[in-house]
């Protein structure tokens, strides 16, 4: 369990994340067991309402490409399809936002985890403060709108074909966030 020290921490870190029943939700309990239940709640976006939002000052919010599509496409049944209407309308200001993302980046070299460039442009535009950068250099993609200063914007993950990475990469990252969370 990676211990954060977080002083004088009234609430716990939300992590919110979509779909249910699959990789994002399989990382997304990772997660949790790394920090902790008694330092999260994990909340899946298909239950999250406007006011889960406002209950907490941190996140860990995660989600999955889906090929060349995004979470705009007409296909309504998926949980962020959902919940972004909601989620556009929170308010981030003052919050901590850290985010992961989902992609496979052998059959979609062009839009390796670009969900997380969705998330990122809502939570800055609301004045949030994105943390948990990472460098670009472990991964092999062609392109990714999730890079910003030559650095992912969350930690990229690809259950499909680097799910041996996955615990290392995850371990790594909330390392790095244990004093910004």
């Amino acid at each position: 369990m990676i211990n954060l020290n977080i002083p004088n921490m009234n609430t716990k870190i939300a992590v919110l994340y979509g779909p249910v029943g699959g990789n994002t939700e399989k990382v997304a309990k990772l997660i949790l067991e790394k920090l902790g239940a008694e330092k999260c709640d994990l909340i899946p976006v298909k239950d999250a309402k406007i006011e889960t939002i406002s209950n907490y000052n941190s996140f860990i919010i995660g989600g999955s490409t889906i090929g060349t599509h995004t979470w705009s496409h007409t296909n309504s049944s998926e949980d962020w399809d959902a919940f972004l209407p909601i989620f556009r309308k929170a308010d981030f200001k003052g919050k901590k936002v850290a985010i992961f993302g989902l992609g496979d980046q052998l059959a979609y070299p062009n839009n390796f985890v670009d969900d997380m460039r969705i998330i990122y442009d809502i939570v800055i535009g609301k004045e949030a403060t994105v943390i948990g950068q990472v460098a670009t250099d472990a991964y092999d993609y062609n392109d990714s709108v999730a890079i910003v200063d030559d650095k992912f914007i969350g930690l990229p993950l690809n259950e499909d074909h680097e799910e041996d990475l996955t615990n290392e990469r995850i371990e790594g990252w909330l390392a790095s966030l244990k004093d910004q969370l």
